[in-house]
């Protein structure tokens, strides 16, 4: 079976003035369909710039990435971008939602690039809604919601193209420890539908959820393992 994500000796350096950079020297990386893998590391590790990588934001210096079948090391930010709305959900510690937008249109908003019509568009979003639980907040904006409930929001917009994978960057970052655990639990369900995560955290327990667990440090893979201790949040009974 071919992998969803393949990478072969990628590497990415900037250059500062006079100084090179190396971020990341030479990362090799096989993620297969279904699979939840936390991306750990350190400030410094890379990796923030392979999530960029994986997540079509950035090319590689050198080296081959393979998404799904696509070779996008080379691909123009344009050609990224459509790569990105059809393939990629991303999750942000900061939700990065439009403030004025209701949260119905704040997660049919990747459905206005891929070109769909309003009518549909609005009904995709209020069952991308109803599946996170917020069914009965479709009209508020960010500012009447809590932080869970916007990331939750920022969840279902994740969700609404069906993409290859949901890159989630530090999604509990800004959320307190029952709300962190409550996104966790939904994370997991979305994972248990069959979706592919990749989950980038500098925090331990929230890595534990993932099934495999890629630990980086100075621009290199360090560990790649199976998690063999993963922590579920418990459903409460129907």
């Amino acid at each position: 079976m071919q992998p969803l994500i393949s990478i072969k000796d990628v590497g990415r350096k900037y250059v500062i003035g006079t100084e090179v950079i190396h971020a990341l020297k030479s990362v090799s990386l096989t993620i297969n369909k279904g699979e939840f893998v936390a991306l750990m590391g350190p400030s410094g590790s890379g990796k923030s710039t392979l999530m960029n990588i994986l997540g079509c934001l950035d090319t590689p210096t050198k080296g081959e990435y393979i998404l799904n079948g696509i070779n996008v090391s080379k691909m123009s930010d344009n050609e990224l971008a459509e790569v990105r709305n059809a393939e990629i959900g991303f999750v942000f510690q900061t939700f990065n939602l439009l403030p004025r937008n209701t949260s119905l249109d704040n997660v049919a908003l990747p459905l206005v690039y891929a070109g769909i019509g309003k009518q549909e568009r609005s009904a995709r979003a209020q069952k991308a809604l109803e599946n996170v639980g917020l069914g009965n907040r479709v009209s508020h904006k960010p500012n009447e919601l809590s932080g869970g409930q916007r990331q939750r929001v920022a969840v279902a917009r994740a969700l609404i193209n069906n993409p290859s994978i949901i890159l989630a960057d530090e999604p509990t970052g800004n959320l307190d420890t029952k709300t962190s655990i409550e996104i966790m639990g939904l994370i997991e369900d979305i994972h248990a539908k069959g979706n592919t995560i990749i989950l980038v955290t500098h925090e331990e327990d929230i890595a534990q959820h993932a099934h495999r667990i890629v630990r980086m440090r100075d621009g290199l893979i360090e560990k790649d393992y199976l998690n063999s201790d993963i922590h579920t949040v418990a459903k409460e009974p129907r």
